[in-house]
């Protein structure tokens, strides 16, 4: 009775999940806030610099800009807004879901400064003489054009002014001298002399005085909209800045193409799922079903934590989520792995349960720690982008970690626990030839594919490959470089979207009729409908405004627009580095601490060797390099170092077991069996790791094509470097002083080492 009751309570658990994740999931997942490239908008990074030369760059400063941003936003009904501050001078703006990004940006990037001056460019009034809230969109009761209409403080100061203007008297100039010139953002170097006469002058309006008015009663005319009038009574009302903001970055999505991100992204995420779940049940049978289980909680409850922390998910955010996926499915894998070794010695399905799930635990523990650091480090150098991946990332791995582990125990231990798998271990996955009698006392070395194999003795053969790669990437370098994109060199990238194929001769033709000269424009993506064009130079805002407004005319939709300035591109490039080998060093320490520094140093190596293969295939494919390259050579950094670890621990426990090991060929042989044991374990997590790469690439967003091609490039040197190469290297350095400095695992410190 005891032992059916466990399987109810499986049931009871799986059920209650069930109707949880059935009834609560839509709620949920609408509650998610959307990045501006899953629904469209802009990102801009802004560089600040007080209206007056005197006044420094504070924190107290900056605070009061951003209030004010916050405020003109809300005026645009924008709920999901990102303004933050960044380092000692710089503010970032994340509107998505922006319909008119023209009017938001011209709402968001003006100082607001308002003036009242004479032709002689003299200010008579400010900003500061206006009632505070008092501006609204009106009509002119005499043409019923739009207006704004606004609020004085003084009627007597505005009185004086207008008897100054209407007193005004120069008959040399070719323009009337009783105008009362309106300023929005008048800089030095502006002059009413200048622009008089111009179809769009940069002042707002300059009428006419002819008598004194002593009202605080203004009205403000204009070649106005009523759409243009709301906007500026809204810029007025909201306040002026206390600064002067120039973009130094800026990212511009449109909503048809965020929209068609997201469903290409989910659908690809839906189909590998799906294909994992499979790929599991086939290998795990049983085992496999209870993974494919705590897989469906893992994600439903990554979305849950990610939506309570009020986190922005992007396209590189989902792409974290599925990689998480990975996670679950290795430590899945790995304990899975352990339990068939024990079943296959002969020993009862609890004992195998047991000693499995204890065995795996610091494996999973160690490759976990190591990639969750390199997150760590991304989320804190990276750029904004990458901080919404390295957030899920982080989620991920913490979420995967306890579901693989404790889910995967509790649920599997029911079934375990009740006898009912006690002889049906071959619903575990282990054929009844494969499990020896346990009262044999041979002792056999394990079989791949049912043959001994001896990989260590073609350690040669693996490093002369791995050398020649390394040549073939180096003469690469030299002759090709990396093909970079404007996220590391500075400038425009462009990217026009179509219904129909589009060509090169059209889109070029429509850049020269802008005035506008890319330096390349090719065709992308397997459709032929979109088409980038790359600028050297950094297009102003009124040039990006006329670039969104040709091609929606011309096209139907609205172009994505990225602009770095040269600073930007330089700070990339050096955080890049830094968090690269920042991420390097804590990952070495923590190996050195766990293991040895032989360990350690040989795990660098081979993480060297996995990035500068990427950097490689980049150089010879001559694909561009974008920023979302440094989140997956991160995330590549944590996934080849987590495979390195558990081809380590088995060695360190398969050195353990011999107690002390005095001589190359036993040590030879302890590399060798822990490569066959752990060969099938890495093999399958990086097939179920591939397949959601493999999904993103063929099926998921193109703006995340490039991403998928790195971490699918990633994928295949991370295991390749772990089962082939780190290992061999450890053992050629480590044998060498192996006869006089013998190894121990089974003491707390080694008599001639670091600690372990």
């Amino acid at each position: 009775m005891k032992k059916r009751g466990r399987i109810v309570a499986f049931f009871l658990i799986v059920l209650l999940f069930a109707i949880t994740i059935g009834t609560t999931i839509t709620g949920v997942t609408k509650d998610v806030n959307l990045g501006l490239d899953l629904q469209g908008g802009f990102e801009i990074l802004y560089e600040v610099e007080p209206v007056d030369p005197s006044q420094e760059v504070t924190r107290s400063l900056l605070e009061g800009t951003v209030q004010t941003l916050n405020d003109r936003v809300n005026r645009l009904g924008i709920s999901e807004s990102v303004i933050d501050i960044e380092g000692e001078n710089r503010i970032r703006v994340q509107l998505a879901g922006v319909e008119n990004q023209k009017q938001a940006r011209e709402l968001i990037g003006t100082s607001a400064q308002l003036s009242f001056r004479d032709v002689n460019d003299n200010e008579l009034l400010s900003g500061t003489d206006i009632k505070e809230g008092s501006a609204s969109q009106d009509f002119d009761p005499n043409t019923n054009a739009p207006i704004v209409s606004l609020k004085l403080k003084d009627a007597k100061k505005f009185g004086d002014v207008t008897t100054q203007i209407k007193n005004m008297n120069d008959p040399e100039t070719p323009y009337p001298d009783n105008l009362l010139v309106i300023w929005m953002d008048y800089e030095k170097g502006d002059s009413f002399s200048n622009e008089f006469g111009k179809e769009d002058p940069k002042y707002i309006s300059a009428p006419s005085v002819k008598e004194t008015l002593n009202t605080t009663d203004v009205m403000i005319s204009g070649d106005f909209t009523v759409e243009s009038a709301k906007q500026l009574a809204d810029v007025i009302n909201s306040g002026s800045l206390p600064v002067h903001m120039t973009e130094v970055y800026s990212n511009s999505v449109g909503a048809q193409f965020g929209e068609q991100a997201l469903n290409e992204t989910v659908y690809s995420g839906i189909i590998a799922v799906a294909i994992i779940i499979l790929f599991l049940i086939a290998v795990y049978r049983f085992a496999g079903f209870i993974a494919s289980i705590n897989l469906l909680i893992y994600t439903y409850i990554v979305i849950v934590v990610f939506e309570l922390m009020n986190g922005v998910l992007t396209l590189s955010g989902i792409a974290a989520l599925i990689l998480g996926i990975g996670m679950v499915v290795d430590a899945n894998v790995i304990t899975f792995e352990r339990i068939k070794e024990e079943l296959r010695l002969g020993k009862s399905v609890k004992a195998s349960f047991k000693a499995g799930t204890k065995n795996s635990f610091i494996t999973i523990f160690d490759a976990n720690l190591t990639t969750l650091i390199a997150a760590v480090v991304l989320f804190i150098f990276g750029s904004s982008s990458v901080k919404g991946f390295a957030t899920m990332l982080m989620i991920s791995i913490l979420v995967s970690f306890l579901t693989a582990v404790f889910g995967t125990r509790l649920l599997l231990g029911f079934w375990v626990d009740s006898g009912f798998l006690t002889k049906r271990k071959t619903w575990l996955a282990v054929k009844e030839s494969e499990i020896k009698d346990i009262t044999s006392s041979s002792q056999e070395e394990p079989k791949l594919f049912n043959r001994n194999i001896n990989v260590v003795k073609h350690r040669k053969k693996f490093f002369i490959f791995s050398a020649i790669t390394v040549i073939i990437g180096i003469v690469s370098f030299i002759i090709f470089q990396i093909n970079p994109g404007i996220d590391f060199t500075s400038g425009t990238r462009i990217e026009v979207v179509s219904e129909t194929n589009l060509n090169v001769e059209d889109v070029e033709k429509g850049f020269e009729e802008l005035g506008l000269n890319p330096i390349s424009t090719v065709i992308s993506g397997d459709n032929g409908k979109t088409a980038v064009s790359r600028f050297d130079n950094v297009l102003s805002e009124n040039e990006v405004n006329e670039v969104q407004k040709y091609f929606i005319n011309q096209y139907g939709k609205e172009p994505t627009i990225s602009v770095v300035s040269p600073i930007v591109g330089q700070e990339l490039v050096k955080n890049a580095i830094f968090a690269v080998a920042l991420a390097s060093l804590f990952i070495i320490l923590y190996v050195t601490i766990r293991f040895e520094l032989f360990f350690a140093i040989t795990a660098l190596i081979a993480l060297l060797h996995d990035v500068f293969i990427m950097l490689a295939v980049f150089s010879l494919t001559q694909i561009e390099f974008d920023i979302t390259i440094v989140s997956a050579i991160l995330t590549i950094v944590g996934y080849s170092i987590n495979n390195t670890i558990v081809i380590f621990d088995r060695i360190r426990e398969n050195i353990r077991a011999r107690k002390q090991v005095k001589s190359f060929k036993e040590l030879a042989t302890i590399v060798n069996r822990s490569f066959i044991q752990s060969f099938t374990r890495s093999i399958n997590t990086f097939l179920t790791t591939f397949i959601a790469v493999l999904a993103f690439l063929f099926l998921g967003a193109q703006s995340i094509t490039t991403f998928a091609i790195a971490l699918a490039v990633g994928l295949l040197a991370g295991t390749y470097s772990s089962l082939f190469l780190a290992a061999q290297l450890w053992l050629v350095w480590r044998g060498k002083s192996i006869k006089t400095r013998p190894l121990d695992f089974r003491k707390k410190k080694r008599v001639d080492g670091p600690q372990v």
